[in-house]
This record gives structure tokens, C-alpha cells and sequence, in this order.
């Protein structure tokens, strides 16, 4: 079969596939930390962070005492080493990216645009987004995509994993956004502890709904020195096989809207701090299992999906 977002044999619409479409181009993000931290680290809404939480999201981010003009100039010349012609977007990566006053966010998403990014990118909470944070980021002269960290839309599974916010607050942040006009990119987890298969697909369906612009698809990763490092080596907790993960990945593609851009559908551990699953640092092997069984079931993203 021919999936109507794609151009080679893939059965979901992939990031490479919208952007080439989109800009005619390589898109290519420069991770940037720029010193934020989260509602449940600092104690305003919790302590701690996400049980899976170490650094902040910001594994590939530099470190935040460079300014954001730094940083941005550091990493474009690493992508445009390899992509001399790539378009290159700021990616505001660790912790929550709203997480401070609009002043203040608007003084660091223009730096980025002044040292020449070509887009914005900009990973938060939907707990920490608001009418006025919401015109800024649509008020931004290039384009922003707005990543919103969903990752279950079980609350029981979000109070296990220190969350510290609803699904209800996930769809009240995620409206604004929307009714801002933004770009919208939702990640979501599968793996997490507790979670068995219909409820990993709950969450896809749910999130179907919604129509994002793009998803993410994350593997539960364990990284030493986490409270789910803690779980994982007392055997509290498991994570998923391979086989297990490359099943839901894609019964949850079929449950997704076909337009909609899946940006990840694995995720990549830090290697000098994963403690598992090693099958996870085989990255292309998980992809390539994905393709292999879309293909042997004759299926394609969004076959299951109702609107």
C-alpha cells in the first residue's frame, strides 16, 4: 500500500517527510538550556521531579551558563558542519521552557531569533501556560512549535510518576495554545510503571482526539541516579520488551489521525547513564521492527482513527 503521507515505504508521517514538504529542506534543532527549572522541582506544585526525571529533559542541551546567543551559535555550527544548508530551530529543551514571566521569556526567545534561528521550539507544561504566554509564543516572528509533555492521560499513573498535574489542566493549557494558533507537538510515554497495553493505547486514542500537529513517542527509559533507577533495581518496576514496545507503537499509530506528524517513535537514553532497556541503544533495529510489522499487518497510522 501507499501511505498517503509518504514518499518511501513508511506507514506513518514521519518529521523528515513534513519537513521536506513543508520547507523543501533539512530542519535541524540546536538544543538549548536555558536555566529554567519545573513546578515540580521547586516545590510551588511538587518536589523531586518525574520519578524518570534526571537533568531535566536536557541530555543533549549545553550547559545553561552560556547564554542563549552561545549556545544557539555553538550548536548551529555543529549541524551546519554536516548540513551546510540545513534550516536550524532553537529548541528550548531542559525543564519548562514557560516556566518564568512572559518578560522574561520574550527577552529569551529573541535572543534566539536575533542570533539567527530560523524557528522556535519549546518544551513545557501545559500547567504553565496562560493566555498572556500564549500570545507571546504566537506573537514570535518565525515559526514556534509548542511541545507539551503529556505523557499519560491516566491521573493515577501521572500521581505515581510525580506529574503533578491533571489531565484536565493537560486540556485546559493545550487549549490556549490551540486557540492561539500554535503549532502543537504532545509527548506522550509508553512504559510507564503500572501501565499494561490498554492503557498505553487509552492515551493514544485520547490524544488522537485532540488532532495535534505532531506526537512523540517515548520509550520509558531507567537512568541511574532517578527514583525509577531506585523502582528498577529492587523489582518494582519492569520495562517493556522490544517485541511488547514495537506492537503498542504501532496499534497506537493506528489510532492516531494520519496528518498528524510523528516527530519520535523511539527515544534516545543518555548511554552513559541508562540502566535499561539495553535493547533501547539499538535504535535503528526498533525502527526498522516498526516498519516490519506496519508491513506484515498490512496497516498504516490512522486505520483505527475516529474522529
Amino acid at each position: 500500500m501507499s501511505f498517503i503521507f509518504s514518499d518511501d515505504n513508511k506507514r506513518y508521517h514521519t518529521l523528515s517527510y513534513h519537513n521536506k514538504h513543508t520547507y523543501g529542506e533539512k530542519v535541524h534543532k540546536a538544543a538549548i538550556d536555558a536555566g529554567f527549572t519545573c513546578p515540580n522541582i521547586d516545590g510551588s506544585r511538587g518536589v523531586g521531579g518525574c520519578i524518570y526525571c534526571s537533568g531535566g529533559s536536557g541530555y543533549f542541551t549545553a550547559e545553561s551558563a552560556l547564554s542563549v546567543t552561545e549556545q544557539f551559535q555553538r550548536e548551529r555550527e555543529r549541524i551546519h558542519s554536516k548540513y551546510p544548508h540545513a534550516r536550524v530551530v532553537a529548541y528550548f529543551q531542559a525543564h519548562t521552557n514557560t516556566y518564568a514571566t512572559s518578560e522574561r521569556l520574550a527577552k529569551l526567545f529573541n535572543e534566539a531569533i536575533t542570533a539567527g534561528a530560523d524557528g522556535i521550539a519549546v518544551a513545557t507544561r501545559a500547567d504553565c501556560i496562560d493566555n498572556e504566554k500564549a500570545e507571546l509564543l504566537a506573537s514570535l516572528c518565525v515559526p514556534v512549535t509548542v511541545e507539551l509533555g503529556l505523557q499519560t492521560v491516566h491521573d493515577s499513573t501521572a500521581v505515581l510518576i510525580n506529574r503533578c498535574h491533571t489531565f484536565e489542566e493537560f486540556l485546559r493549557g493545550y487549549r490556549l495554545l490551540k486557540q492561539a494558533g500554535l503549532r502543537m507537538c504532545v509527548h506522550i510515554i509508553n512504559g510507564l510503571p503500572c501501565e499494561d497495553e490498554p492503557m498505553m493505547l487509552k492515551t493514544a486514542e485520547e490524544l488522537g482526539k485532540l488532532r495535534p500537529d505532531g506526537v512523540k513517542l517515548h520509550l520509558m527509559h531507567v537512568i541511574k541516579g532517578t527514583r525509577l533507577a531506585e523502582m528498577y533495581l529492587s523489582w518494582e518496576y519492569q520495562p517493556l520488551e522490544k517485541e511488547q514496545y514495537i506492537d503498542i507503537v504501532v496499534k497506537q499509530l493506528e489510532l492516531l489521525p494520519p496528518e498528524t506528524v510523528i516527530e519520535r517513535i523511539t527515544g534516545d537514553g543518555d548511554k552513559s547513564t541508562l540502566l535499561a532497556p539495553l535493547w533501547s541503544m539499538d535504535k535503528i533495529s526498533v525502527l526498522g521492527g516498526i516498519d516490519k510489522r506496519m508491513a506484515q499487518l498490512d496497516t498504516w497510522q490512522g486505520r483505527l482513527f475516529k474522529s
